[in-house]
């Protein structure tokens, strides 16, 4: 992949698949877009966290690191967004957020989609469809683990 970076657009994917192009392009110029390089630390765990960042291209590492190891909690992608529970509820980052390729990353913090929302009602409700609409998603997958991981734990008791 080349690692020039102009401008890129917003694609109708993820969180954005809810918006017209106008929209996608408008609301890029209430974030920053970065290039963030192979091995570049984008979130780092336990620091102040305040932003949306949606994946345009490329690959990245959510992981947390304590002294004896990594742990890799999940890849995303382009399409995929990090950082949406902090918009609502602003804390620090619970993991860190490395890159594994050259990736394209759009970043908006709280006051920028404030002043989308102001701007662009009709297409801020969409944005915030399509980000609960994640959010959901992830909840739901969560739920599914924590009791495939507890039936288990169960079948194992009653044969232990």
């Amino acid at each position: 992949m080349s690692e020039s970076f102009d401008r890129p657009e917003i694609p109708a994917t993820g969180i954005m698949s809810g918006l017209d192009e106008d929209d996608r392009r408008l609301l890029g110029d209430y974030g920053e877009f970065l290039p963030v390089h192979p091995e570049q630390l984008l979130i780092t765990e336990g620091k102040e966290q305040d932003s949306l960042y949606f994946i345009i291209s490329g690959t990245l590492h959510v992981h947390t690191d304590t002294k004896e190891k990594r742990t890799l909690v999940a890849r995303v992608c382009g399409g995929e967004t990090l950082g949406e529970v902090n918009l609502f509820d602003p804390s620090t980052a619970s993991a860190s957020v490395t890159a594994k390729e050259f990736s394209q990353v759009w970043k908006a913090n709280r006051d920028d989609l404030e002043q989308f929302t102001s701007a662009y009602p009709e297409a801020a409700a969409r944005l915030l469809t399509g980000i609960l609409a994640e959010m959901s998603k992830r909840l739901r997958r969560m739920n599914e683990k924590l009791a495939t991981r507890e039936a288990e734990a169960a079948f194992q008791s009653f044969w232990s």
